[in-house]
Formats: structure tokens, C-alpha cells, sequence
């Protein structure tokens, strides 16, 4: 069972921090996946656009774009259940987002699995 001491939560919260950070200014020390992540950022941005098409990319919440290129980005290693990524997701748009993040994650995230 997941826990907010699970390590992988852990790891998740702290990607998003450095992706939301880096939305503001470049950031001197990045996490391996955070560097994938932001040399994939157009494709993933596409991805978000094609999904939320009424949602233009910089008009998105900050955090709830960090959290997005982070799942997108998982949905695409396919190294965990989908399920699971758009779970954490949801969980990390209730911990950091605004009232509405968490269904707005939760339904472009399952626009994009399912289109994909």
C-alpha cells in the first residue's frame, strides 16, 4: 500500500518541486529524470495541449504543468502500471495543486492514456 513515506511518492514530490522550480528560473543542480524530462518538454507540452485543448500551456497552473510532464513522462517509460502514475498524480495534485487540480490532472492524464 502506498504511504507518503513510500519511496517512489518521495522521489515523485521531489521531481515535480524541481520541475516547478525550473518553471521559474534554471536551476543549477537537476535530478537525472528532470533533465530528460525538460529535453522532452515540447513533446510532452503537445501531448498536454492535444489533451486540454481549451487549457493552452501558459495558461496551465504551474505546479499541475509539472506535475502533467512528470506523468506523461512516466506513461511513456512505461516502467510502472498506468494506473499507478495517474494515481500519484491525482495524489501530488491534492497535495500541491488548487481544488480543481486533482480532476483536471486526473482527466487529461486519461485522455492521454487512452489515446495513446
Amino acid at each position: 500500500m502506498k504511504t507518503a513515506h513510500d519511496p517512489r511518492h518521495i522521489k515523485r514530490r521531489e521531481i515535480v518541486k524541481a520541475l516547478f522550480a525550473e518553471s521559474y528560473a534554471k536551476q543549477e543542480r537537476r535530478d537525472n529524470t528532470v533533465v530528460k524530462i525538460l529535453r522532452n518538454k515540447k513533446r510532452l507540452d503537445n501531448k498536454i495541449e492535444e489533451s486540454a485543448p481549451e487549457w493552452p500551456i501558459d495558461k496551465l497552473n504551474r505546479i499541475d504543468l509539472a506535475i502533467l510532464r512528470l506523468a506523461v513522462w512516466e506513461l511513456e517509460q512505461k516502467e510502472a502500471p498506468p494506473k499507478v502514475i495517474i494515481d500519484e498524480a491525482v495524489e501530488l495534485g491534492k497535495e500541491f495543486g488548487s481544488d480543481n487540480s486533482a480532476s483536471f490532472i486526473n482527466g487529461v492524464l486519461g485522455t492521454i492514456y487512452k489515446n495513446d
